[in-house]
């Protein structure tokens, strides 16, 4: 049984993650930033009796952080899985998006992971034994507007952990990245309907994209299954895309030239789809 400490645990990926993993026998620590607005997790513990321990942290805090972290190393002992989950988005141009919320973005989804990562590292070290999972996404591996705080972040994130995976090889700890496609969650169902007209159509583009794959919804348990499977199997693979349309939109950009790619984003809709569905 692995000691598993999962961020962003109040719904979606996060929650499904904690369940899946305290099924399987691990003891599960599950951290959100507010518990009592977010019962779900905890009555599925309740009702099923899973070891989950639901914690309060906010990713965005160094002190958050750092007390619930101590608290939980000090109380039970060693953390052997670290799921760096929790995670936000911005949808919208660069121009019409605040600055705030860049940095808000940027805060959750590469300083926060850099947060519980830097709180763990010296125990795993120290053992030379760990496993840190950080959930990124398609979007760390391509780019498209209106999404583009939200890859920057991922893209951030992208090259921490493969830095970090250079690092922590030396002391026999893993380090991996899952990289969901379009999953049915909130963050998802967000972008499918998006606040604002604006001048840019790439936002208008992006909802009906989602629109159409969440027609055919891929729950966060496929996610969560994965998540679970690279901390079980010892793999040292570093990225893992996950969900039935993630590989073809990475194999997509992949063969397009950066400006054939940034002349697909700056055309219209129908080249834009007519593209798309030819990568598939």
């Amino acid at each position: 049984m692995a000691s598993v400490l999962i961020t962003g645990t109040s719904k979606g990926i996060g929650l499904e993650a904690a369940l899946a993993f305290a099924r399987a026998g691990h003891q599960v620590f599950a951290t959100m930033r507010n518990p009592t607005q977010s019962p779900a997790l905890a009555e599925a513990a309740a009702a099923e009796k899973l070891p989950i321990l639901i914690s309060k942290m906010d990713v965005d805090s160094d002190a958050s952080v750092h007390d619930a972290i101590a608290a939980i190393l000090k109380d039970h002992g060693p953390i052997d899985v670290l799921v760096n989950n929790a995670g936000v988005e911005a949808v919208g141009s660069v121009e019409e998006v605040p600055l705030s919320a860049f940095r808000s973005v940027m805060e959750t989804n590469y300083f926060g992971v850099l947060r519980c990562t830097q709180a763990v590292l010296p125990s795993m070290r120290e053992r030379r034994s760990g496993c840190i999972i950080n959930i990124s996404s398609v979007a760390g591996r391509i780019c498209n507007p209106p999404l583009t705080a939200y890859c920057a972040s991922k893209w951030a994130l992208e090259a921490l952990s493969e830095g970090l995976a250079g690092e922590m090889k030396t002391f026999n700890v893993r380090v991996a990245l899952v990289e969901p496609g379009i999953i049915d969650t909130a963050m998802a169902r967000r972008i499918e309907h998006p606040e604002a007209k604006s001048p840019y159509g790439q936002s208008a583009r992006f909802a009906a994209l989602f629109e159409h794959s969440l027609k055919t919804p891929v729950p966060p348990s496929l996610v969560a299954d994965k998540i679970l499977e690279v901390a079980d199997s010892g793999t040292w693979q570093l990225r893992h895309p996950v969900g039935p349309d993630a590989l073809g939109f990475i194999q997509w950009r992949t063969a397009m030239t950066d400006e054939d790619w940034i002349d697909m984003n700056a055309g219209d809709d129908a080249t834009f789809f007519a593209k798309l569905g030819g990568s598939s």
